[in-house]
């Protein structure tokens, strides 16, 4: 069970430090480096390479942005299996349909019990 654990911030560890190395390193911006992590989740999932990874890391491999693309690749390749080529369309939504609500409620929460206001106090 600890090697578990051990697995999980290795490999989440390493998946974050790629994406710190690239904003300090280079002159690509966050956002492009948060799609790029995306689009490979997606690729190397579709492929059959991040599901080992997954299995070794379990969340470490899950819950960064390389995880959503995985999930979406996942979805994907499971609708297209049972419904054909619609699949292709509703696969990734329907795979990260209940990530995507709980984060809009939660914002929702959020935005309801906060007050916006400036910080350059």
């Amino acid at each position: 069970m600890l090697m578990n654990y051990f697995w999980a911030f290795t490999v989440g560890g390493l998946l974050c430090l790629i994406g710190q190395l690239f904003i300090d390193l280079t002159k690509i911006s966050p956002a492009r480096i948060l799609v790029a992590y995306v689009v490979a989740g997606v690729i190397l999932g579709g492929a059959g390479f991040y599901k080992p990874l997954v299995e070794l890391a379990g969340a470490g491999a899950t819950v960064p942005l390389t995880g959503f693309g995985y999930l979406l690749a996942e979805g994907v390749k499971k609708a297209v299996s049972e419904r054909g080529l619609l699949g292709i369309f509703t696969g990734g939504f329907t795979a990260a349909a209940a990530g995507l609500a709980a984060v809009v409620v939660f914002a929702l929460f959020v935005a309801v019990l906060f007050k916006r206001g400036d910080k350059m106090s």
